[in-house]
């Protein structure tokens, strides 16, 4: 069984849903410290002057971890997002279909970061029509608090023999440890296919939202469209 983990991040782009459909539990690693300026309360959207950020307002002390961050409500963050969604996806193919579903999310009040963060992931997932299971970090007692160690911990309680990883993770994780818990690593190699979008020239690593309201049903053929050639997966040296 194959296992992935990453943090829960804010309607993230598709090569994190390349990768939880590479694998069959998904685990959203909320109990780990929080990283500002990276994706973890924000992703961008297309727009007709390029892209910009979805931003969900966020109050954060070091060293809190992603569960203990809460969201700054005294600005209407939902409302704003609506706003771009709407101003730069309502003439896409795709907005009618989906934005009920958007709308319902954003209309939801939401105090921590975390929760919102895994309701978006769940509900992308769930556009896309992703099978692998989801299970959260910090519901899981008991995990080591080193790096290498908790990842081999969570695997060992889902009962996986594989750990697929970032491409990042060959510089960080201690291959031996998890030779000796007998757990192979594999890692993610993502290409970003190209879709067709609204304005102007293509533009990279997106939120899966400017996929999903551009090309629909299709979506997930799409994210999958480069494996065969450029996906692979490299078993971690014995």
């Amino acid at each position: 069984m194959i296992v992935a983990i990453h943090q829960p991040q804010f309607m993230p782009w598709l090569g994190y849903f390349d990768k939880m459909d590479s694998c069959d539990v998904f685990v959203l690693l909320d109990n780990v410290q929080y990283k500002k300026n990276e994706y973890q309360n924000r992703n961008r959207i297309k727009t007709s002057n390029g892209w910009q950020w979805l931003t969900v307002p966020a109050c954060y002390k070091f060293p809190q971890k992603i569960n203990e961050v809460m969201i700054d409500s005294s600005s209407n963050w939902q409302k704003k997002h609506l706003y771009a969604l709407q101003t730069n996806y309502g003439k896409s193919p795709y907005f009618e279909k989906y934005w009920r579903h958007f709308k319902g999310f954003y209309d939801q009040e939401w105090n921590l970061l975390s929760k919102a963060n895994i309701a978006s992931v769940t509900l992308l997932k769930d556009m896309l029509e992703i099978k692998s299971d989801i299970v959260i970090a910090s519901e899981m007692e008991g995990l080591s608090d080193e790096p290498n160690q908790r990842l081999i911990d969570i695997c060992r309680r889902l009962g996986a023999d594989t750990y697929l990883a970032g491409k990042d993770g060959k510089t960080y994780m201690d291959f031996n440890i998890f030779r000796d818990a007998g757990i192979d690593v594999i890692f993610q190699e993502y290409s970003q296919p190209v879709y067709k979008q609204l304005f102007n020239e293509f533009e990279y690593f997106m939120s899966a939202i400017d996929l999903i309201f551009n090309c629909g049903e299709e979506s997930m053929d799409i994210i999958r469209k480069e494996r065969v050639n450029e996906y692979t997966f490299h078993k971690c040296a014995s």
